[in-house]
């Protein structure tokens, strides 16, 4: 099928980058380029009608965004991309054209924030959309999550920190903001107090593990020879707070290490383990898991219990017994 691709000479400077980005760089298809432009075109029409810099009543084809610079794209929020998402929503958009836009936006802000270094955070880092019956969160096994454990050099300076990291991802199901965020003080006896969306606070009960875990670890956080950010929990080696971005390269490089590198998995997917876990092997009531999640709506965590009838129906077709019918025909 032939197409007449966009003159990306008129968007800004920064869409031309990143469009030039993914053909040289990630040799993506031009069809799959041009897919990724017109989404994110899409997007920034949206957001100069969000900022006021045109009529609300503009139709989107007339509103012209080449004369856009990058403060705009720092400006954005999760709250901007979720409205953008609504709106979508709202005018009629299905869940398989929202997930194409929303690969187009997730990459377009890993492309600044993990690429070019451009911005200081991502807002696109837990974006999450309704996902379908046949859209199931990806997550490691039990196994695997052995693995990535495993896969932590003890020799290591950092060894007992990035343990400690691993073990709270894995069985807490903290997002990545609110790992960052956790101070001394939000460490209280058995328990952990999470700063999560919206500034709402939730307690998480620590098991042997995690508290094993962190205990371990606090003595050489204490080894730090000058301590900038007193109260976090979590330190590089220049005594300041870790950053998001220290701790992704943490998970990608453990990942890789255990030989899990290249299945699309990340620190979401590591929260996405522990809540899959907690359900199968802790029959956790799903309001109870919708509380230690942080999640607003029960409805997101509804999706757990689709990722449980998805492999109790895998168990019973992998019976061998259940070849039993196939062979009778035959014979």
């Amino acid at each position: 099928m032939s197409y007449t691709p966009s003159d990306y000479s008129k968007a800004p400077q920064f869409i031309q980058d990143f469009v030039f980005y993914l053909l040289t760089i990630k040799g993506r298809s031009k069809l799959t380029v041009e897919n990724y432009y017109l989404d994110l075109r899409s997007f920034f029409r949206f957001m100069m009608v969000r900022r006021k810099m045109v009529p609300s009543d503009t139709p989107p084809e007339q509103i012209d965004i080449s004369t856009l610079d990058f403060s705009i794209v720092q400006s954005i929020t999760l709250t901007d991309i979720y409205a953008y998402f609504n709106a979508l929503a709202t005018d009629g958009d299905g869940i398989k054209t929202r997930s194409r836009k929303a690969s187009a936006i997730r990459g377009f802000f890993r492309y600044y924030y993990n690429i070019t270094q451009k911005l200081d955070s991502n807002p696109a880092e837990n974006l999450e959309l309704p996902n379908d019956r046949n859209t199931l969160p990806h997550f490691l096994t039990l196994e695997q999550s052995f693995d990535l454990l495993s896969s932590l050099d003890p020799e290591s300076k950092h060894y007992a920190r990035d343990f400690c990291i691993l073990t709270l991802f894995l069985n807490c199901g903290m997002r990545l903001s609110e790992l960052v965020g956790l101070n001394l003080s939000s460490i209280r006896e058995n328990t952990l107090t999470v700063l999560g969306k919206g500034n709402k606070e939730r307690m998480i009960y620590l098991n042997p593990t995690c508290l094993d875990a962190i205990s371990a670890y606090l003595p050489h956080r204490q080894e730090v020879k000058k301590v900038l950010d007193k109260e976090a929990l979590f330190l590089n080696p220049q005594g300041k707070r870790l950053g998001q971005r220290s701790v992704q390269k943490i998970v990608t490089d453990a990942l890789a290490r255990a030989g899990l590198s290249g299945q699309g998995l990340s620190t979401h997917k590591l929260r996405h383990t522990a809540a899959t876990m907690m359900y199968q092997y802790g029959e956790v009531d799903l309001r109870v898991l919708q509380e230690i999640l942080g999640h607003a709506n029960l409805n997101t965590t509804q999706i757990y219990t689709h990722v449980s009838d998805r492999q109790k129906e895998s168990a019973m077709n992998s019976n061998p017994i259940a070849a039993y019918g196939k062979r009778k025909k035959k014979g």
